[in-house]
């Protein structure tokens, strides 16, 4: 009896939390669809039209482009930079290892305003002039972190003896990170960059910040929200910020699980690549 009050307590408990966290991302998608440019509850009526206007606004649409762009550049960085850092501290063993361990995680942990002031303190001081660059920096500084983590902890799952078997059989360095080790952080790298690229796309204090003139969807979410003309356009942009930023999270959701598609997938190519090796 207790066990079952217990977890029905955690149930209603984990419901309210959900909808605490759901319910205002449920009501602006509801007010992106209003007929009305006052929000009113209910709303009179539904209809596409705030979106065609939105699309036709060349603020909306620069600001999406540049958001893309500048989460595209922030995650390839993150991939090349993360995915070298989580295989030094894994497979080396050197003084320090700890403490740059904590120095590569530490940006995830800081406020992003106090990111954003000292990047914003640095290019003053060193006489770089804001730019796209500028923005991409910014957000890299906690990206890398989730990919970090992400191929770190897949490296950690991964037994050792894989690749000893692999060196043994006689594959090479290339041989081995190609058929072996890939397909293993294949899962991890995708997600890792998916995540990295949502926390891009939806960040706005280092934005704010680092940017100048350049303004991304949530600098425009909030250089207008104020303004009650603009305020169904914003809905909009809201609802496609909460959309864009699902997706890839959903999906390196779905990825990182031990029956993730292209997991299973990877399980396969390392089995027929091993039998290959073997029978050379």
């Amino acid at each position: 009896m207790e066990r079952k009050t217990t977890r029905a307590a955690l149930l209603g408990w984990t419901v309210l939390v959900v909808l605490f966290l759901w319910t205002p991302l449920a009501i602006i998608a509801v007010y992106a669809f209003n007929s009305s440019n006052i929000q009113v509850w209910p709303i009179p009526g539904w209809t596409l039209h705030w979106f065609r206007v939105a699309w036709r606004d060349p603020d909306v649409r620069s600001s999406l482009w540049l958001s893309v762009n500048v989460g595209l550049r922030a995650t390839g960085i993150s991939l090349l930079l993360g995915t070298m850092a989580a295989f030094a501290i894994h497979r080396f063993r050197f003084f320090g290892r700890e403490s740059i361990s904590f120095l590569l995680l530490l940006p995830i942990a800081l406020p992003g305003i106090i990111t954003g002031m000292a990047l914003n303190s640095f290019y003053v001081f060193t006489g770089i002039s804001f730019s796209i660059w500028t923005i991409v920096i910014g957000h890299a500084t906690f990206c890398i972190v989730v990919v970090y983590n992400n191929v770190l902890a897949r490296l950690r799952r991964t037994q050792t003896s894989l690749v000893e078997a692999s060196m043994d059989l006689g594959a090479d360095g290339w041989q081995t990170f190609r058929f072996v080790v890939w397909p293993v952080l294949s899962t991890a790298l995708v997600a890792g960059g998916l995540l990295a690229f949502a926390l891009s796309f939806d960040e706005v204090i280092v934005t704010t910040f680092t940017a100048g003139a350049q303004t991304t969807l949530p600098i425009f979410i909030l250089d207008n929200l104020k303004q009650g003309q603009q305020l169904p356009i914003v809905n909009v942009v809201a609802f496609a910020v909460i959309l864009l930023t699902i997706v890839p999270v959903a999906i390196s959701v779905r990825l990182t699980r031990d029956t993730g598609v292209l997991r299973r997938g990877a399980a396969t190519v390392t089995a027929a690549e091993s039998v290959e090796i073997t029978t050379v």
